[in-house]
């Protein structure tokens, strides 16, 4: 599972740093400490945050055709044999993208994970930021 940096996962949430530190401390985020010492949270327990949260969507630059992009979390993923449904939180946008399950299983997509919902007239899909 993907860890973040305190600063990521604020984007994310779109609250500040320092609001994600005490949500680690209070317990409502996991965390670990790298070798570093750097607090580093763990994806499930933000996916799981993020997936009510109603906060301002981060600014991401991205060169790429379609104009609405919505960074966020991924926070829920069903598969059934042929067809697989993704949530992703963007801020305040909840968004469901139905792809094909051999799609999600290439990319590997698991709650906790960064993406980009992509939506063009009434498609919806997901994109994986690069690293």
């Amino acid at each position: 599972m993907p860890s973040y940096r305190l600063g990521q996962a604020a984007k994310m949430l779109g609250v500040s740093a320092d609001t994600v530190r005490r949500m680690v401390d209070d317990g409502r985020l996991r965390a670990v400490r790298s070798s570093g010492g750097q607090r580093l949270v763990d994806g499930a327990s933000l996916a799981r945050l993020a997936k009510p949260a109603r906060a301002k969507a981060p600014d991401v630059v991205v060169a790429r055709s379609a104009r609405n992009r919505f960074p966020g979390i991924i926070t829920r993923v069903v598969k059934d044999r042929v067809a697989a449904q993704v949530e992703i939180q963007a801020g305040p946008h909840r968004l469901v993208s139905l792809l094909t399950r051999e799609a999600v299983d290439e990319l590997d997509l698991k709650p906790g994970m960064p993406a980009v919902a992509v939506v063009k007239a009434t498609n919806v899909g997901v994109e994986l930021p690069g690293a």
